[in-house]
């Protein structure tokens, strides 16, 4: 129960990485506020999460809106009495394709949900986790565009390679707040994001040390040691969770 009586935010949390450490929180007994778009798929979650003696909130909506990065906050004050985690997980691959030929809209939107949420979600987790004597706060990044570039991939990785160095700046920023900001960099998941073509999984597996891809629980054990007290000297990092991605090219 490394989360016992800890209130824990996961934006993201309707599928995925973000569903998988939802569960995983709250057998370690957080309370959690879960957020994404679909109102549906949440509730579900949430109503999952209670029946098992959990305790979980969940509040649709756009990461790219200040206003809902604020509700975020304001509703983990309003249930719980405050905020000791985040797990800012929440983002999108975005239209692949060459730079020369991807359009500014299709750049902005990525760098917005990837990066720019990152921004907002900070602006108003870290006053709440000071407010507690300190805390923890995780990015979801990845891989690409940090170890590995891959083509077609420009906009993600740009924006999710901006986490690396949001979260650097933020643990230099408020170590001494006692505030803990790192980013986990998965390798590939199967979640709604890697499609369900298996000739596709397969390959995928094989740039992988492992020669598997990832099942979303085993990312959410990631999150769940950065999130702890388990890696309470951990912070600025950039942590791979990438099966050997980063490390075989065979």
């Amino acid at each position: 129960m490394q989360l016992i009586d800890k209130t824990v935010l996961i934006t993201g949390a309707s599928s995925g990485i973000g569903a998988a450490a939802a569960r995983l929180f709250a057998e370690h007994g957080a309370n959690l506020v879960l957020g994404a778009r679909r109102q549906d798929l949440l509730d579900t979650l949430a109503q999952d999460i209670t029946s098992d003696g959990g305790q979980a909130i969940a509040i649709a909506g756009d990461v790219q809106d200040e206003s809902y990065a604020k509700k975020l906050v304001d509703q983990a004050h309003k249930h719980f009495g405050g905020l000791d985690a985040a797990f800012n997980n929440a983002g999108i691959l975005g239209e692949l394709g060459p730079i020369p030929d991807m359009t500014a809209k299709t750049w902005q939107t990525v760098i917005d949900i990837n990066l720019t949420s990152g921004f907002l979600a900070a602006k108003h987790q870290i006053p709440a986790l000071k407010a507690r004597g300190g805390g923890s706060l995780v990015f979801t990044s990845t891989f690409v565009g940090h170890t590995i570039g891959l083509p077609g991939m420009g906009a993600y990785a740009a924006s999710k390679a901006g986490l690396i160095g949001l979260t650097q700046v933020l643990a230099a920023e408020h170590g001494a707040d006692g505030v803990r900001v790192n980013a986990l960099l998965p390798g590939g998941t199967m979640t709604p994001m890697a499609g369900d073509d298996p000739q596709t999984h397969a390959a995928i597996a094989q740039f992988h040390a492992l020669k598997r891809m990832a099942d979303p629980k085993e990312i959410a054990q990631a999150a769940l040691f950065l999130i702890s007290s388990q890696s309470s000297f951990v912070t600025g990092s950039a942590m791979l969770a990438d099966g050997g991605n980063s490390i075989s090219k065979v």
